[in-house]
């Protein structure tokens, strides 16, 4: 079983989960504001939700209850998974929850709508990319994550698979599951269920030549 972390230690990074580093709360501040900004962008897109969203509306549609209740509800178990996975709640599983949310909002409060095709895919492509962007950054600060990469985090950390393969698996899970409980899925859904784990293990493994570089190593 192998215990390296598939997000590399970066110089911003915090010595523990509740460090009050000021360049390491930067760092994830920002990051979470991206990746709100993205999450955001996905929505103006109109092309269809995430995958835990589509998943959200599902249950939601089987249980008469709302989605914002289900995705709390979704939330608390997912974080409960992170018991078997000896997995902590740190400073950014907090931040995670309200940074995110509010730059959805502001994103898509004041940012116009697009309105012809190419213009909604192609902002389609650059949420996406942001986003996976972004939650590696977030990660690499070492002082937790949300419920939802922790769990990919915690499975990689577990059994050693690949980012792009754990993230993936659990997206594409996630909206076939939703889409079976009675969610919609649009293109945005399957591209980001496919892409979304690649682009974060692509931006760890550029993170990791670079700490290479740093450190001196070969």
């Amino acid at each position: 079983m192998s215990r390296k972390s598939p997000i590399p230690k970066m110089p911003w990074a915090a010595d523990h989960q509740w460090q009050l580093k000021p360049y390491s709360l930067f760092v994830i501040c920002f990051a979470m504001a991206l990746m709100g900004i993205g999450d955001g962008l996905l929505v103006l897109a109109n092309l269809g939700a995430t995958p835990w969203t589509i998943f959200a509306q599902g249950v939601a549609l089987q249980t008469g209850l709302s989605i914002g209740v289900v995705i709390a509800i979704v939330s608390l178990i997912v974080l409960l998974l992170w018991i078997p996975l000896k997995l902590r709640i740190g400073l950014g599983t907090l931040l995670n929850v309200f940074i995110i949310a509010l730059f959805v909002d502001l994103t898509v409060n004041y940012i116009p709508t697009p309105s012809g095709m190419i213009a909604r895919i192609f902002l389609m492509i650059f949420a996406i990319v942001l986003f996976g962007i972004s939650t590696t950054f977030y990660l690499s600060c070492q002082l937790g994550a949300g419920p939802r990469d922790g769990l990919m985090v915690g499975v990689c950390l577990k059994y050693g698979w690949k980012v792009g393969v754990v993230r993936t698996t659990i997206e594409v899970t996630v909206a076939l599951l939703g889409l079976l409980l009675g969610g919609t899925l649009g293109i945005s859904t399957i591209a980001f269920a496919l892409g979304v784990g690649w682009i974060i293990q692509f931006t760890a493994i550029a993170f990791q030549r670079f700490s290479r570089q740093t450190s001196g190593e070969i």
